[in-house]
């Protein structure tokens, strides 16, 4: 079949790839006072904020929470200004945060990238919600953290069991811009080859 094809004939890109028009990017709680308590946070931040600028470059709409601000105080300010959109919640699901899923609706993307904190709470709880309503839901397995390396292990591998799909930063920074010609190639390729924080 592929030998018949002629030499302008393409693929049909897979429904399993994202693409920038068809995906959101969404922050799960990367409050200052506790992701110093979790395993790895600095690479965690730093791959975060990687994918906040790719998102952002590419025009993905971009949403994040923060739990219980008020006691867990506010967004890591590595990240925050990088961010417009952030919504206060206490469910530990980003599904129980109304005026979040109201956003999510506008937006009309059926996929989303969830990174953030804790992987076994509340990116578990947001994640299974997601998908029980439909949403195709990748997760960056280098982007998201727990303080023990056990539950962000089991989670991730919950998630997978359940249809999330695993992928990483650099991974979802190329699926968002899909060719090399793209005018944002240049850019990206740069925030692939960052050095990571020691």
């Amino acid at each position: 079949m592929l030998a018949s094809m002629d030499e302008k004939s393409t693929l049909p890109r897979s429904p399993e790839l994202m693409t920038a028009g068809d995906t959101g990017l969404l922050v799960v709680d990367v409050q200052q006072k506790l992701i110093g308590l979790i395993d790895g946070h600095a690479q965690i931040v730093w791959n975060i904020r990687r994918l906040i600028d790719g998102a952002k470059l590419l025009g993905l709409p971009i949403f994040a929470t923060e739990q219980y601000p008020q006691g867990l105080g506010p967004t890591a300010a590595e990240l925050a200004s990088g961010l417009d959109h952030v919504f206060d919640k206490t469910a530990f699901s980003c599904g129980g945060c109304p005026a979040l899923c109201r956003e999510l609706e506008k937006a009309g993307k059926r996929k989303w990238m969830v990174c953030g904190i804790e992987a076994h709470v509340c990116i578990q709880q947001t994640v299974l919600d997601l998908l029980a309503e439909g949403f195709s839901v990748y997760v960056a397995a280098d982007a998201v953290g727990s303080r023990s390396r056990f539950d962000y292990e089991i989670a991730l591998r919950r998630l997978e069991a359940a249809g999330a799909t695993l992928t990483t930063v650099e991974a979802a920074l190329f699926e968002w811009c899909q060719d090399s010609k793209a005018p944002q190639f240049k850019q990206i390729s740069k925030m692939v080859q960052e050095k990571p924080p020691t």
